[in-house]
Parts: C-alpha cells; sequence; structure tokens
C-alpha cells in the first residue's frame, strides 16, 4: 500500500537535479599567463642580446686566435661576465613575474575581494569565477620562483604580490599548495612537502570551503604536514611529521608538540614512545643542557671581566 510519505519521496525524485555550471574563462587564464610569460622575458632579453652584440662576439667569439681569449683584458672580461649577466637577466625576469602577477592581482581583488566563506560552485558567481582565475594566476609564479636556482624568494614573491602575509625569519621549504590565503608569522619553519590548503571542495561537484590558515610566530611544520581551511595555529607550537588539523581546527601553541592525523597534542609519555628513547636518556640530555647554560654564564663572566 503507497503512503503519503512515499508519495512525496517519489515526487522529490522527479524534480530536475541542479548540475554545476562551470564557466571555464580559458580566454583570462590563456591572457594571464601569456602576458606574465612573454612581458617578463622582452626587458632581460633585450639586455642579454645586447651583451652578446656588443661584447661577447667581438671580444669573445670573434677573437682572431683562440689564445687571445686568455691573454686579452677585453675577452678575459668579457668571458667572466657572462654568469654575472646571465643572473642579473634572470632576476629582472622573476622581479616582472612579480610585477605583472601583482597587477593582475591587484584588479582581480578590486573586481571581488578575498574573503572567508562557502562559494558554491552549482551557481555561476563573480566570487567563484575571481577564485578561480586567482588560483590558475599564481601557479606559473609560484613555480618559477621556487624551481629556479633562488627558492628563497619566494617569501618576496607572496608579499609582493599579495597573495600570503609571510613574516620575517620564516623559511619555507618547497611544498603542495600554500600559495594563497595564508598568514605566516615571524621566524617559523615549514617543512618539505607541507600542504597548506586555504580551500577544500566537498566532493567532485560540491561547495568550496574558503577560509584563511593563521599560524603565529616560531611555529615549526617538520615535514609532510597539512592543514585544512580556517586552521590557526598560535606562538610556539611543533608539528612532528605526517601531522595534520582539519577544518578550522585552533591550537594554543606556548611551545607544545602536536601529533598524528587529526594532530593532537603530544605528551611526554608519548613523545618517548614516538622517539624511540628512553627516560633516562631525556634526563641526560636536560642535565647536559643545564650544564652548558652554567658554562655558558661562566664563559661570559670571564670574558666581561677581560
Amino acid at each position: 500500500m503507497t503512503t503519503e510519505r512515499d508519495t512525496l519521496n517519489s515526487k522529490e525524485n522527479l524534480k530536475p537535479v541542479i548540475r554545476e555550471e562551470v564557466n571555464l574563462q580559458f580566454h583570462w587564464y590563456l591572457l594571464a599567463f601569456f602576458t606574465i610569460y612573454i612581458l617578463s622575458f622582452i626587458l632581460p632579453g633585450i639586455i642579454f642580446t645586447l651583451y652578446l652584440h656588443f661584447f661577447f662576439t667581438p671580444y669573445f667569439l670573434g677573437a682572431e686566435n683562440f689564445f687571445f681569449i686568455f691573454t686579452e683584458l677585453n675577452s678575459l672580461i668579457v668571458l667572466l661576465l657572462m654568469p654575472l649577466v646571465i643572473i642579473f637577466c634572470y632576476l629582472i625576469h622573476l622581479f616582472f613575474v612579480a610585477l605583472i602577477t601583482r597587477l593582475f592581482w591587484q584588479h582581480t581583488e578590486k573586481m571581488s575581494p578575498t574573503k572567508d566563506g562557502i562559494i558554491p560552485r552549482n551557481i555561476p558567481s563573480k566570487t567563484l569565477n575571481y577564485y578561480n582565475i586567482r588560483s590558475f594566476m599564481i601557479k606559473y609564479p609560484k613555480n618559477a620562483f621556487v624551481k629556479g636556482p633562488f627558492p628563497y624568494l619566494i617569501n618576496w614573491l607572496y608579499n609582493f604580490v599579495g597573495t600570503n602575509k609571510i613574516g620575517k625569519g620564516t623559511t619555507i621549504e618547497e611544498q603542495f599548495g600554500a600559495d594563497r590565503y595564508v598568514d605566516i608569522g615571524d621566524n617559523c619553519y615549514i617543512g618539505v612537502n607541507s600542504g597548506f590548503s586555504s580551500h577544500s571542495v566537498a566532493g567532485i561537484f560540491g561547495n568550496i570551503s574558503y577560509f584563511e590558515i593563521k599560524l603565529g610566530d616560531n611555529v615549526t611544520t617538520s615535514a609532510l604536514n597539512c592543514l585544512a581551511p580556517g586552521v590557526q595555529i598560535n606562538d610556539n607550537a611543533y608539528l612532528l611529521p605526517m601531522a595534520g588539523a582539519i577544518k578550522h581546527t585552533i591550537l594554543k601553541g606556548d611551545n607544545n608538540y602536536y601529533f598524528g592525523a587529526p594532530l593532537r597534542k603530544i605528551f611526554k609519555k608519548k613523545i618517548l614512545d614516538y622517539l624511540k628513547i628512553s627516560e633516562d636518556y631525556l634526563e641526560m640530555n636536560e642535565d647536559l643542557a643545564k650544564k652548558n647554560q652554567k658554562l655558558q654564564k661562566i664563559k661570559n663572566e670571564i670574558d666581561k671581566l677581560e
């Protein structure tokens, strides 16, 4: 016998399913990429071409005798300057990559500012469009800096473009994600293959959770650590390898160590088991640390007397 509830369920099943309407925006992706890529090579290309034409070719490649290359001063100077010119042109290229990306980024922020919230993917919106544009646009600049000979300039790139806020004295190793909407304090260490994702997608066609990740000062993520959107880690916190935080996790810090997925505070006994050391060894290490402090004080007093 058909009940009223079965009738209602059958009617709901007959309702049309709202499909995801994706605005691919390939024209904006291609425009941003080729503009950044091509324009960033124009000035360094001109400088390098002029150097080849007016200096390297006549004084080095055009030398009448092979031995003149190593005996004439002009040939030696041109040869020795070649690596410096290449490095100089490469740095100019990186600067223009960052500058052009910054101009595009500021324009998108004016049109649709970055903010915390849930972005529906089945409803066309300006927020979703600019979210996708910014996501694509930062990929090439990030790889250009990280994969090059000066990966430590990635901090400057993030701060200059405005994708992230990176404090002074912070070291960022090679990582995946973490290229936008992340705030990291001073003197932090972000270990190898750490993944900070300020966005997450609920399923294939689900909504996008987009929340800022915040790290205080003196935070250490050792390696293979994953942080989800909305995670906040306060000052002086230490994440052991492969520790991961779910969305909107807040850690107090205060010289505490965290492990596991989802991560949680680790206590003394668990530390000993994790590191596979005995308590006697830990006490011996603490005694050595105290002795070193005493020796340092004695040394400082001796230096003052001298």
